[in-house]
């Protein structure tokens, strides 16, 4: 059987319901997340390396460059902790990426024209729109996969293990802030989701339609690798700055009131980090962010086409 049908040629009918969708956008996440999930947790210490508000606090200054940083965490800590932190990432999909699908899908049908056609700009502020709701609702579960991300750092530099699992870090952070704690560092995640959503979810959509509108394209492979391939870039490019700073704030540790002891706030983190390390900290991880964010389109979009033709369901 081929990777994926002709939409003309769906191989089983069911209901195009919103649960299904919402699924199928969730198992689609999952795949895109396991194959890529080593280039996240690069780009996380990449994010926290030279950071000298941590540094004032006792952190050790590192400058590593990508490969460096990636080998090291597998030297010094094991391959598999490459994929330290993927099963909150997994909850997060589970709320997330179906989240967004859905409510993006409900914005186009609410501005779509007679053609069922929506224009770049009213794509992007749908994107705008349900990434922002969508990262709102799961950002606990980033706060956790940050905090597992960079674990393993903080224990190579002589602090004792927090914890041992993901259970575990839900409980720390619990005990430590309390269930508002779990929104540390939301607002830059909100934004980032936001404008990596307007770069994926719009550019996606955008592309894939102009490419069948003006060149005559099949809605098949070939058109949703080349819409994958310009959703990630746009969508690296778009959110790699308030992916910084939604690191670094959920990252830093937190006094016995809750709050975080090196940044007041995302405005105070994006002071600092400029300040102290040049404008182009904003953009310390775009590397492994874009070349994560490349092939997590690209498996994300086609699993999801590729399941939605197999079951006889509409295309994205």
């Amino acid at each position: 059987m081929p990777l994926l049908r002709n939409e003309e040629v769906p191989t089983v009918k069911v209901t195009d319901s919103v649960v299904t969708r919402y699924a199928v956008a969730v198992v689609g996440s999952w795949a895109a997340e396991t194959a890529t999930y080593p280039f996240d947790l690069t780009k996380t210490r990449l994010q926290i390396q030279s950071e000298v508000a941590a540094a004032k606090h006792g952190y050790k200054l590192e400058n590593l460059g990508m490969i460096k940083t990636a080998v090291s965490i597998a030297k010094n800590e094991g391959v598999l902790k490459l994929w330290t932190g993927l099963m909150p990432m997994f909850q997060r999909h589970a709320i997330y990426s179906g989240s967004r699908i859905i409510f993006y899908e409900q914005f186009r049908n609410w501005f779509k024209d007679e053609n069922g056609k929506v224009s770049l700009g009213v794509a992007s502020l749908g994107g705008l729109a349900a990434g922002s709701l969508a990262q709102l609702i799961a950002s606990p579960t980033d706060l956790v996969k940050v905090q597992m991300q960079a674990e393993g750092r903080r224990v190579l530099q002589g602090k004792p293990p927090r914890f041992a699992n993901c259970r575990q870090a839900y409980a720390m952070l619990y005990a430590e802030s309390g269930i508002l704690g779990f929104w540390r560092g939301a607002v830059p995640n909100v934004q980032r989701a936001a404008l990596v959503n307007m770069g994926d979810l719009a550019t996606y959509d955008y592309t894939k339609q102009f490419l069948m509108r003006e060149f005559g394209m099949a809605d098949n492979a070939l058109v949703h690798g080349a819409a994958a391939f310009s959703a990630g870039f746009v969508a690296a490019v778009l959110g790699t700055p308030a992916d910084v700073l939604k690191t670094r704030l959920m990252n830093q540790p937190v006094g016995p009131d809750g709050r975080g002891q090196l940044y007041r706030g995302m405005i105070d983190c994006l002071q600092q980090s400029v300040k102290n390390e040049g404008v182009l900290s904003l953009y310390k991880g775009f590397l492994p962010l874009w070349m994560r964010l490349g092939p997590w389109a690209l498996i994300n979009w086609i699993a999801f086409e590729n399941i939605m033709l197999s079951i006889g369901g509409q295309t994205f």
